[in-house]
């Protein structure tokens, strides 16, 4: 498993590099720079606002006593896409991008649940107590 997620991502740095090489033959370094800087300051931004609003969300839920399951994986999207947004390439921003906006992390959020419910149905989850 190891091997594989050391090998996607290698892969995944080619790609970005790639991507970033051709935009910076187009538009020129300076302008390519200039872009990346922009969704790096855009990621923290939208992340930090759709944060908010997810803690929010999560309050609410459990001060009316019901647990933020939904709420929690929508955290983790916001998270995932802040850091992505960070990361300096097109395709990263893309993904990111995508896990910020409230009407496409949905569908990140079901890829999760069905993840995380054929790792319980395989037994294949540890949890850890200190």
């Amino acid at each position: 498993m190891i091997k594989w997620l050391f090998i996607a991502a290698i892969v995944f740095f080619v790609i970005e590099l790639w991507g970033i090489v051709q935009v910076a033959s187009w538009l020129g370094p300076l302008t390519t720079t200039a872009i990346l800087l922009l969704s790096c300051l855009i990621g923290i931004y939208a992340a930090k606002q759709q944060g908010r609003r997810v803690l929010q969300d999560a309050q609410r839920q459990m001060q009316a006593g019901q647990p933020p399951g939904r709420t929690l994986l929508d955290g983790i999207c916001v998270l995932f896409g802040g850091l992505l947004l960070i990361i300096p390439g097109f395709l990263s921003d893309l993904v990111g991008l995508t896990l910020l906006l409230p009407f496409t992390r949905p569908y990140y959020r079901h890829i999760a649940l069905t993840w995380l419910e054929r790792k319980m149905r395989n037994d294949s989850v540890t949890i850890y107590k200190p």
